[in-house]
Formats: C-alpha cells, sequence, structure tokens
C-alpha cells in the first residue's frame, strides 16, 4: 500500500487546483490571491461589466504578474546572454583596463 500526500488548493469550499508539493500549492493560492486583488481593482475601474470576463482577465494578469510587473517598469525584462568563452573573458578584461585608464 502506497501513501501519497497531496496538497489541494481549496477556494469557498471548492477544490481548485491538487499538487503533489506544497511549494507548487503555495505557489498557485498565491497566484489566485492575486487573481482576486485584481479582479476587485478591475472591477472598481468600471471598464469590464461582464463578470465571466474581469475574473477571466484578472487571472490572465495574475499568471503573468512577471510581465505585468515589466510592463508597469517595476522590474527589468531578463536579458538572456550568451555564456562566455574563456579567451573572451580574457579580451574583455584587457579592454575593460584599458578604457579605466583613458577615463583617468
Amino acid at each position: 500500500m502506497a501513501v501519497i500526500v497531496k496538497y489541494v488548493v481549496e477556494r469557498e469550499g471548492e477544490e481548485k487546483m491538487t499538487f503533489t508539493s506544497k511549494a507548487e500549492a503555495d505557489a498557485y493560492d498565491k497566484m489566485l490571491d492575486m487573481a482576486d486583488a485584481m479582479f476587485d481593482l478591475i472591477g472598481e475601474s468600471e471598464l469590464v461589466d461582464d463578470e465571466e470576463k474581469r475574473e477571466a482577465l484578472s487571472l490572465y494578469l495574475a499568471q503573468h504578474k512577471d510581465s505585468v510587473l515589466e510592463a508597469l517598469g517595476a522590474k527589468r525584462k531578463a536579458v538572456k546572454k550568451k555564456p562566455a568563452k574563456a579567451s573572451d573573458s580574457k579580451t574583455d578584461e584587457s579592454s575593460d583596463d584599458s578604457k579605466d585608464a583613458d577615463a583617468a
């Protein structure tokens, strides 16, 4: 007999999602909290009267919070850098030294 631990995210007595990791369940619960806050904020604007659309929009914004924060300027966009080769780093260091010497 196997024992399986499951973490259930529940809202207002309704099971929303089940996870095998507490961290994933906590992250999902936090995202739902953000969606609830966004739902209220969007409702205050009176721009979206349809409750289903307002709920879908608030859930979308919560799921894409990093992009929303970047758009608002609260977070910098992540830039993927190519890994530097060993020979490239030596060239970069010597050019940095010459720039420092020029600046002084």
